[in-house]
């Protein structure tokens, strides 16, 4: 199997699950540090503080990268390093990532930037969070600015990394920072000032760096057929689009976030009609993007019936990671044929693994063979998106190494790269070898 040309290949992070030093050189307090310190919340009270001292150790990670040829380095940019109450600027914090983007093309990987990864200033959640419009306006001024900071130096943007989790986790369910349950009406508020973010973020990379590539990092719902019956496939892409089939909340979809950037509509479920908003706000959310980036672990197995598509259970003993998530590789052959078709854009696969019960063996290695298992299964499904006409560019692993995994703290592994955490030593696993023989040879390896 060979991937197209010039194919990209990488791996990714996000600041607060890598960073650590929350404290350091003037950052300010995100809602990820107040939750992570809030008892109860994450799992053995776990936090941020620390992490994975990335902060300190950048050198070490990208010289990893270096080392085993994978080119492409994902990683988030804290807001409240760059601007800790919100509004007011630090040049501390651009020094930090400075020296992360001037280290990486020194060792020829190229930077991929996320502008927001989940850690909104809690000074502005005191103020609202992203129930107030002023946050969408203000996150617009702080993607301006890095932008026009890194000018040349970095060429691909994500505006917003899955705001499918940042709002309907954080604002709904209160499962993630900053731990709110509120109405239907109220999410909704949110939802569209993030959208507003986007579009407003998306303006000002353009305007500060015309020649940068811009995309979104999307999660949301995948189905795949049960069967390659014509019938079952076409039950397979409906439920995809439909948060009515499977979907465990209308915002947990692509096209909660992707139709109203791409097609200046919300999808026709009443949630999108629970509060009000101006017609014009539209012509902000919807500036022109370069790609589409997906973040895929796991979907829903559906058939065809007289009634519509149903979901089809998984068997007894299904396989699971160690988080329980289902392993469904289908899903990278189906999911970005989709949405190739739906929004006519170049798709990169910017999230996709799984955590492992990983281990240092007595002989001082990892040796992780779920985790090359699983991205074999999952890399031949893309490769039939690819074979299919899918606009496929690029595979982005999560993640480079271990870190927070959120509300799951410490507990989860999802990292090629083995952090043992009293020591903050990096252990490269059997997978980050195997993956990077697939980034050298294109996919031939698999």
């Amino acid at each position: 199997m060979i991937f197209p040309k010039n194919f990209v290949w990488g791996a990714a992070s996000a600041a607060y699950q890598v960073e650590g030093a929350f404290a350091e050189d003037g950052r300010g307090t995100s809602v990820w540090d107040t939750f992570s310190h809030t008892p109860g919340k994450t799992y053995g009270g776990h936090t941020g503080d620390v992490a994975c001292d990335a902060y300190h150790r950048y050198r070490e990670d990208i010289s990893l990268l270096s080392r085993l040829g994978i080119p492409n380095y994902r990683f988030s940019i804290s807001w409240p390093r760059i601007f800790p109450d919100g509004r007011t600027f630090s040049a501390k914090g651009f020094e930090y990532y400075d020296r992360v983007v001037d280290f990486c093309l020194e060792k020829g990987v190229t930077p991929w930037v996320t502008l927001f990864h989940w850690d909104t200033p809690q000074a502005l959640e005191d103020e609202g969070g992203w129930h107030s419009r002023k946050t969408a306006e203000l996150a617009g001024i702080y993607a301006g600015a890095v932008a026009e900071h890194f000018a040349g130096r970095v060429k691909h943007y994500f505006t917003l990394n899955e705001p499918q989790c940042f709002i309907g986790l954080g604002y709904k369910t209160g499962l993630h920072a900053p731990g709110k349950t509120l109405s239907d009406k109220d999410v909704f508020t949110c939802w569209h000032n993030a959208m507003l973010a986007h579009g407003l973020m998306a303006r000002a990379v353009r305007n500060a760096a015309p020649d940068a590539q811009i995309g979104v990092a999307s999660a949301g719902q995948i189905a795949f057929p049960h069967t390659q019956d014509a019938g079952d496939v076409a039950a397979a892409r409906q439920a995809t689009f439909s948060a009515r089939i499977g979907a465990h909340s209308p915002v947990f979809t692509h096209q909660a976030f992707l139709d109203p950037i791409l097609l200046g509509r919300y999808p026709d479920e009443p949630f999108f009609s629970a509060g009000a908003f101006e017609p014009e706000d539209f012509a902000l959310i919807r500036q022109p993007i370069d790609f589409i980036g997906l973040n895929c672990y796991n979907g829903i197995e559906v058939a065809a019936s007289e009634n519509g598509p149903v979901v089809i259970p998984p068997h007894e003993g299904y396989p699971r990671t160690a988080l329980k998530w289902p392993i469904t590789p289908e899903i990278l052959h189906y999911g970005p044929l989709w949405v190739c078709e739906r929004y006519r854009l170049p798709v990169y696969i910017t999230e996709n693994g799984l955590s492992c019960n990983d281990l240092i063996y007595m002989d001082g290695t990892v040796r992780d063979g779920d985790r090359i298992d699983f991205l074999s299964r999952y890399l031949h499904e893309l490769g039939k998106a690819c074979a299919d006409g899918a606009d496929v560019r690029g595979y982005f692993h999560w993640s480079l190494t271990d870190n927070f995994e959120w509300q799951s703290g410490y507990e989860e592994r999802f990292g090629l790269i083995y952090i043992d955490y009293p020591t903050q030593r990096r252990i490269p696993k059997y997978s980050a070898f195997w993956y990077a023989e697939v980034a050298r040879s294109n996919g031939a390896s698999l």
